[in-house]
């Protein structure tokens, strides 16, 4: 690291440090690379601490490690969002990863031959930039919620803690997917609850149940290693998860039916203060929680590196247009598993080979060192 005139300078510098930013930065590390890690929460983990209080993670322990330790639970247990958040801080102390905390980068632009990253009057220089901050940052609410009658308590998933939280009266979540069906039958109990959305399907077997033990396995190998971005199928799966939504995890159907949640059709609109249905009815919810997800914000990244829906353009994760910009964590990146706790390390150790590789080369036999990498990581 060396410091030029009020800005500090590092050969790589990673935005965010969830587990995909700690990956990166453990590969890094272990090749004795200059590096740094910034996150704007004031604590690693936080990210994880802040969601809804009984939230589990999908996926059972034993595939829920970052390269290097594996996560301390039973292997076939479902760590809470508090134990992932523990790990990642312990994670990032076991391996005396450089992280900066409190930092939340607001620009990042490029700047002679290298990449210039800002958080307010700090300032950082790279020549390699790992923009690991996922592809959920911002919360997806729609427009119309502003009509709705201010009496009506608003609560968008990421705000959402615990049934605390409601006033006395119904309950209408809309999004049906895992976070909403998890919220809504959190709530059943204490509130008469609507479940706004389509159905999104189901996992064929229960969490935790034997035949999910007997049928993980295949279908984590099937994550990671058959539906990639390299096989027609993959690129298939990607296409009707990214439209369609995932199936639940933890909730079943006949869970909700029996806790007496009450599936509606979607919210279109508002009508008179009022939550209005694809149908034309119209609900009388004294609380309304929007399980509606999340959308990317990457409106601090001042470079021609989107398309027209604004999603980034990649390679698994390498920006060809932008040498020495990198992106990890988002959904799909490479393989079905590249956004799960126990899926990213792969797609890290990519990043870092190719960041290596660049240094070693000089950046003159760029294609060849990134198929070289990829015939590694699979």
């Amino acid at each position: 690291m060396a410091s030029t005139g009020g800005s500090e300078r590092f050969e790589t510098v990673i935005i965010g440090g969830g587990q995909a930013g700690l990956a990166v930065g453990y590969h890094l590390a272990r090749r004795e690379r200059s590096v740094v890690i910034l996150d704007a929460n004031e604590r690693i983990g936080d990210s994880w601490r802040k969601r809804w209080d009984s939230l589990r993670v999908f996926t059972p322990a034993r595939y829920d490690g970052l390269p290097g330790w594996s996560f301390p639970a039973p292997g076939w247990s479902y760590p809470t969002k508090d134990e992932v958040a523990d790990y990642l801080e312990s994670y990032a102390a076991r391996f005396r990863l450089p992280i900066r905390t409190g930092i939340r980068v607001d620009g990042l632009s490029r700047e002679d031959g290298g990449y210039a990253v800002t958080s307010g009057l700090r300032r950082y220089e790279a020549d390699n930039v790992v923009v690991a901050t996922g592809g959920y940052q911002a919360p997806r609410i729609p427009v119309f919620a502003s009509e709705l009658d201010p009496n009506i308590v608003q609560l968008h998933s990421s705000e959402y803690r615990n049934p605390s939280q409601l006033r006395e009266g119904g309950v209408l979540v809309v999004g049906a997917g895992n976070s909403g069906a998890e919220i809504a039958l959190e709530s059943s109990p204490d509130h008469h609850t609507r479940l706004s959305g389509r159905d999104t399907g189901q996992e064929p077997v229960r969490a935790g149940s034997l035949s999910d033990r007997l049928f993980t396995p295949p279908f984590w190998f099937l994550l990671s290693h058959v539906f990639t971005l390299r096989t027609p199928i993959g690129r298939r799966v990607r296409h009707q998860l990214s439209n369609r939504g995932l199936p639940l995890a933890r909730v079943r159907r006949k869970d909700l039916i029996r806790a007496g949640v009450e599936r509606v059709p979607r919210v279109t609109g508002v009508r008179d203060g009022l939550p209005m249905l694809s149908d034309g009815g119209v609900l009388d919810p004294a609380n309304v929680i929007w399980c509606t997800g999340f959308v990317p914000d990457f409106g601090w990244i001042d470079l021609p590196v989107f398309d027209r829906d604004g999603e980034p353009r990649h390679e698994r994760g390498v920006v060809r247009s932008e040498p020495g910009l990198y992106l990890i964590g988002l959904f799909f990146l490479y393989a079905g598993s590249s956004s799960l706790i126990g899926g990213v390390g792969r797609d890290a150790a990519h990043i870092a080979r190719h960041i290596a590789s660049q240094r070693a080369q000089g950046g003159g036999a760029e294609q060849e060192a990134s198929r070289t990498s990829e015939k590694a990581s699979d």
